[in-house]
C-alpha cells in the first residue's frame, strides 16, 4: 500500500457559512463529474490521494487556503454532492469525521453489496490505513477524521486528518490503492511534516527489526529494542499565517491566468473557447478550475494560487465573490448537461483554456503584481457581492438574514 501524500495544517477555528457550503457543495461535485467523463474514476482517485491537489481543490472552492479545515469541509460537501448519484457516477464518499467516521463500515459494506464487491477486504483496508497513521507512525498526531473514497471497480483512496494538541497543527494523510502491496512493509511514499524531531515508523521498510523486536516483546523477550527510524519525502506544510502572500504564490503562473483573463484579445479568445460571453472575473475563476481539472500534479506545488479563484471565507486572500461564484457555476453545469447530451464543446473548451494559459505562461513568461491584484480584488469586492463569515457575524448582531445562494 501506498500513502501518496502528507500534509501538515494550522488548527483554524470558524465553521463554513450555510451560503458557502451549498456552493462547494455544487461546485466540488461539477469538478468531479468533470474529472470522472475527460479521465474516468482512477485518475480521480489519484489525484485525491496528492496532498497538493487536494489543497488546491478546498482553494478554488473558496475555503481558507491553508488551515485545517478545508479537509473536513471539501470531503463533506463532495459527499453530499456525489453520493446522491454515486450509483450514476461509480463513485461513492464513506466515513467523515467522529461519529461519522464509525459508521464507515456499514457504510463499505452497504456499497460492497450494491456493487458486487469485497466487502470484508474495503473494511480490512480502512482500519488498517488508520491504525498505520495513528499508532505504527509514532508521529504525536491522532485520527479524527477518516473518508474512505472507493469506485464502482473497487480501487479506492482514504484521506484521514489527525491532531497534535502540543503543537497546534492538524495532519493530512492521503492513501490510494493503485500501489498497495503490504500494509506492513514500507506502506508510505511520504511521511514528512514540520521537522518535530525523530519519529518511529513501525511500517518502513528498513524497520524488520524493530518489527522482530515488537513481536519478541509479546513472546516475553523484553532486552530487545526498537529502531527509531526516519523518512524523508515529498510533504505539504502550510502556514501559520492567514494572509495569503507573494511568496506563496508562483507569480509567473499566476500572471498567466490574468493575461488570458484581462488582455482584451486573449479574453475574447478564451470567451470563443468556452463558447460563452465572459467577463474578465469569471474567466479568471474557470482558468483555474480548468487547471484543476486538468491539470499536471507539477502544476499544484503553490496551493495558495488557487485562492485567486473565489478568494476566501476569512478574507484572505479576498472576499468570496458570490456573483463570479455563480456565474462559474452557471457555466459549468451547462458545459456539463451539454456533455451529458454528448455535446462537448463547451467542456473541450475548459482544457484548451487551460492548454492556452500554460501556452501563455511559457512564451509571455507575464509576472503578477501581487500586491496590485489584491488591492483590486478587494476594491472590486462589493461589485461582485463578496462576502466573508465576518459579514456573516455583523448581520446576526444587526438581526438581518442572509441572503440565500442563488
Amino acid at each position: 500500500m501506498k500513502r501518496s501524500g502528507f500534509a501538515d495544517l494550522p488548527l483554524h477555528g470558524g465553521h463554513v457559512p450555510p451560503w458557502l457550503a451549498a456552493r462547494m457543495q455544487t461546485l466540488g461535485a461539477a469538478i468531479v463529474e468533470s474529472i470522472l467523463l475527460e479521465y474516468g474514476p482512477s485518475e480521480f482517485l489519484t489525484r485525491l490521494s496528492d496532498p497538493f491537489w487536494f489543497q488546491a481543490l478546498g482553494c478554488v472552492m473558496g475555503m481558507d487556503w491553508h488551515s485545517s479545515g478545508i479537509t473536513t469541509s471539501v470531503l463533506g460537501a463532495l459527499k453530499r454532492g456525489i453520493n446522491p448519484r454515486a450509483a450514476e457516477l461509480g463513485l461513492y464518499f464513506c466515513g467523515g469525521r467522529g461519529k461519522q467516521s464509525r459508521k464507515t463500515p456499514d457504510e463499505l459494506l452497504q456499497v460492497a453489496d450494491n456493487r458486487g464487491l469485497d466487502g470484508v477486504a474495503l473494511v480490512r483496508a480502512s482500519r488498517l490505513t488508520a491504525k498505520v497513521d495513528n499508532n505504527a507512525v509514532a508521529d504525536g498526531f491522532q485520527i479524527y477524521l477518516h473518508s474512505f473514497v472507493v469506485s464502482a471497480a473497487g480501487e479506492w483512496a482514504v484521506v484521514q486528518q489527525g491532531l497534535n494538541d502540543q503543537s497546534g497543527l492538524a495532519r493530512r494523510y492521503h492513501w490510494h490503492s493503485h500501489s498497495v502491496r503490504d500494509f506492513v512493509t514500507d506502506p508510505h511514499t511520504a511521511i514528512v511534516g514540520q521537522n518535530a524531531g525523530t519519529i518511529l515508523n513501525l511500517v518502513d521498510a528498513r524497520a524488520d527489526s524493530a518489527q522482530r523486536a515488537l513481536l519478541e516483546i509479546a513472546c516475553d523477550h523484553p532486552e530487545k529494542t526498537m529502531r527509531d527510524l526516519e523518512q524523508v519525502s515529498r510533504h505539504l506544510t502550510m502556514p501559520r499565517q492567514h494572509e495569503v502572500l507573494s511568496r506563496d504564490v508562483d507569480l509567473k503562473r499566476l500572471g498567466a491566468i490574468l493575461a488570458v483573463s484581462y488582455e482584451r484579445q486573449l479574453r475574447d479568445f478564451a470567451s470563443l473557447l468556452l463558447l460563452e460571453n465572459l467577463g474578465p472575473r469569471t474567466l479568471q475563476t474557470l482558468a483555474l478550475v480548468a487547471e484543476v481539472v486538468h491539470g499536471a500534479p507539477s502544476r499544484f506545488t503553490d496551493p495558495a494560487r488557487f485562492s485567486f479563484s473565489l478568494g476566501g471565507k476569512d478574507g484572505h486572500p479576498f472576499p468570496v465573490p458570490l456573483k463570479t461564484y455563480d456565474e462559474s457555476l452557471s457555466v459549468l453545469k451547462r458545459s456539463l448537461d451539454k456533455a451529458k447530451l454528448g455535446h462537448t464543446d463547451k467542456l473541450d473548451g475548459l482544457r484548451k483554456l487551460d492548454h492556452m494559459v500554460r501556452r501563455v505562461e511559457e512564451v509571455h513568461q507575464p509576472q503578477a503584481n501581487f500586491d496590485n491584484l489584491i488591492q483590486h480584488e478587494r476594491a472590486i469586492s462589493p461589485l461582485l457581492a463578496g462576502r466573508t463569515v465576518n459579514d456573516d457575524r455583523r448581520d446576526r448582531q444587526l438581526s438581518l438574514p442572509l441572503l440565500p445562494p442563488s
